[in-house]
């Protein structure tokens, strides 16, 4: 699991991102339920001319079966799973959960992003199996 604290994949997109989410948070307050948050993300994301997919579907195959779906909250910038999280703090089960989400989306950078304080809490993950010119 790479949390990428250098920072180095897609850092100025992952930037704009946290700023919004700051905007949210400020706008909204703490600790509301995920869904006003991601849809808030959405608005913040449209109002900053930020490319931004909600709840796209994924299939998630078996050996080639898909044996279900994964919908992610936003798809930012074409690139980058961002998902909203109201919970007392962001785990390895999350960053975890966060690492699969990249593999079934084919993405390389995710951030999660915690309302559930007044202070917003954010984890940025990497797919290292994933590189810039193979990933979408």
């Amino acid at each position: 699991m790479n949390t990428d604290d250098h920072g180095l994949i897609l850092k100025a997109e992952t930037e704009v991102i946290i700023g919004c989410a700051f905007e949210v948070l400020n706008q909204l307050g703490h600790g509301l339920l995920e869904k006003p948050y991601e849809n808030a993300l959405a608005v913040e994301f449209s109002l900053r001319s930020v490319q931004c997919e909600q709840q796209r579907h994924y299939d998630v195959l078996y050996k080639t079966v898909k044996v279900g779906e994964y919908v992610p909250d936003l798809i930012a910038f074409g690139s980058i799973v961002v998902d909203a999280k109201v919970i007392e703090r962001v785990t390895d089960h999350e960053l975890g959960q966060m690492l699969n989400y990249l593999k079934i989306t084919n993405h390389a950078v995710g951030l999660i992003l915690n309302f559930r304080h007044s202070r917003l809490e954010w984890k940025r993950v990497v797919n290292s199996n994933c590189r810039r010119e193979n990933c979408g």
